[in-house]
C-alpha cells in the first residue's frame, strides 16, 4: 500500500535487449498518447496500426511511418513483429479486443476502464496468466510526480491514524450541452463519468490507502440530451456525468469523493487527508492538463499548510505537448520492465479488476440507494 513505483528513466537499449514491436489499437486517444509515447520509448516500435475503417488505418500509418495497417484484430495478432498491443478503444471494445490478443500470446497494455464489468475483468486477468504474457492497466496518476511525492509522505506517516479523506475531482470536458452524443453518452458501452474517472480514483484509492470495504453511490446526469452529430437530433443520455461516492476503508477510515465532468471549478483535481498528526493535500488547478500541474502541500496540527517541493529525482526528464505522454512513458517503462524479466507488473489486470469491482458496486449502490459490502479481491478472484 502507497508504495512509490521505481521511474528510473530507461538509456538506449543495450545489445542484448530487443526493441519491442507494437501495435496501437484505436486512433483517438491512441493517436494522441499511446503511438507518440511509444515512438518516443528507446525500446519499442510501433509497427501496425488498428482502425475498423481501413483506409483511415492506411492513412495514419502513412502519416506516422507504421508498417502495417488493419482493421482486423486477427491481422494485427497474426504479424510476427507485433509481440505486444495496446488498446485504446471505448470501453466496449475492450473484452473483445484484449481477449484476442492475450489468446494470441501477446502482452497487453490496456485503457481504462478494462472492460464493463468484473466478470469480463477477471476473465482477462486469468487468460494473461495462463498464457504468461504481461498486461498493464494506464492508470497513470501512480506515475505522476506530485502524487508519487504524496505516496511518499503517507508512508513515512506523516499525518498518523487517518481521519478523513476527501477527493474532489471536478472538470467541464462534458459541460457543453452541445457536445454530441456517443458511447461516452450510453452506460451500456461504459459511458460516464465513472467510467472515465472513477476508475482512476478508485484504483489510486487503492494504491494510495488500501481496500474498500464497504460504498455508498449516488450517480446523476445533469446533462439528459445531446445531438446526434450525424442529424442534430436530440438523443438520450443514460451515462452518469456526476458521482457523489462516500467510502469506509478496510481500516475505518471514511472517504468522500465527488466527481463531475460538467462544472466549471477553479480546483479541478484535488486529495485531502487529515489524520491525527499531519494534514496531507494534493492539488491541481490546470483545466487543460490533468496530468502536470500538481503540488503538494502539508501542515502539523495548528499550522498553516506549506507547500513540499517535489524531489527531482520524481520529476519527469522530458515534458511533451500533450502532457499524457510524460505518465504514459512511465507506465510503458513499467510494462518493458515486466516484459523483460517475464513477471507481473503493477498496475496490472489485478489492479483492472479491483476498479472494476468499485465501479459495478457503485452501479448497484446507486441503483438500490443503499450502502453495499466490498468483497475483498482475494474473495472475488477466489485466491
Amino acid at each position: 500500500m502507497s508504495s512509490t513505483p521505481q521511474v528510473a528513466p530507461f538509456s538506449p537499449s543495450p545489445a542484448n535487449q530487443q526493441t519491442i514491436g507494437i501495435a496501437v489499437v484505436g486512433t483517438g486517444f491512441g493517436q494522441k498518447v499511446h503511438i507518440p509515447g511509444f515512438q518516443a520509448h528507446p525500446r519499442t516500435q510501433v509497427v501496425a496500426v488498428y482502425h475498423r475503417n481501413i483506409e483511415k488505418a492506411q492513412a495514419i500509418a502513412q502519416a506516422q511511418n507504421i508498417p502495417y495497417a488493419c482493421d482486423a484484430i486477427a491481422d494485427i495478432v497474426s504479424l510476427k513483429e507485433v509481440q505486444a498491443v495496446s488498446i485504446a478503444t471505448p470501453p466496449f471494445l475492450h473484452y473483445e479486443m484484449a481477449k484476442e490478443v492475450l489468446q494470441a500470446g501477446k502482452h497487453l497494455l490496456l485503457e481504462k476502464p478494462v472492460t464493463l464489468n468484473v466478470d469480463e475483468a477477471k476473465e482477462l486477468y486469468f487468460l494473461a496468466k495462463s498464457k504468461g504474457v504481461i498486461a498493464t492497466v494506464d492508470f497513470e496518476f501512480r506515475f505522476v510526480p506530485g502524487w508519487q511525492l504524496f505516496s511518499e509522505l503517507l508512508s513515512q506517516d506523516y499525518v498518523g491514524n487517518k481521519r478523513l479523506i476527501r477527493i474532489d475531482w471536478l472538470g467541464s470536458s462534458r459541460a457543453d450541452a452541445s457536445r454530441p452524443w456517443n458511447w461516452y453518452s450510453q452506460k451500456d458501452k461504459g459511458g460516464g463519468a465513472l467510467g472515465s474517472l472513477g476508475s482512476h480514483t478508485f484504483d489510486y484509492i487503492n494504491w494510495l490507502f488500501g481496500p474498500v470495504r464497504r460504498l455508498s453511490a449516488h450517480l446523476t446526469t445533469a446533462i439528459p440530451q445531446r445531438p446526434d452529430s450525424n442529424t442534430g437530433e436530440l438523443q438520450p443520455v443514460n451515462s452518469d456525468d456526476t458521482c457523489m461516492l462516500m467510502l469506509e476503508l478496510a481500516d475505518g477510515t471514511p472517504c468522500q469523493i465527488s466527481i463531475s465532468a460538467v462544472v466549471h471549478a477553479p480546483r479541478t483535481h484535488w486529495l485531502e487527508v487529515y489524520g491525527d498528526r499531519g494534514t496531507l493535500v494534493l492539488g491541481s488547478e490546470n483545466q487543460k492538463d490533468y496530468i502536470h500541474g500538481f503540488r503538494v502541500w502539508a501542515s502539523q496540527p495548528g499550522k498553516q499548510l506549506t507547500e513540499i517541493e517535489i524531489p527531482n529525482r520524481l520529476i519527469f526528464p522530458k515534458n511533451y505537448a500533450d502532457g499524457r505522454i510524460s505518465a504514459f512513458l512511465r507506465v510503458v517503462d513499467q510494462w518493458v520492465q515486466g516484459i523483460d524479466q517475464g513477471e507481473e507488473v503493477v498496475p496490472s489486470l489485478r489492479e483492472g479488476v479491483y476498479s472494476q469491482l468499485l465501479m459495478d458496486l457503485s452501479h448497484e449502490s446507486n441503483m438500490k440507494s443503499n450502502w453495499v459490502d466490498v468483497p475483498s479481491l482475494e474473495e472475488i478472484l477466489g485466491i
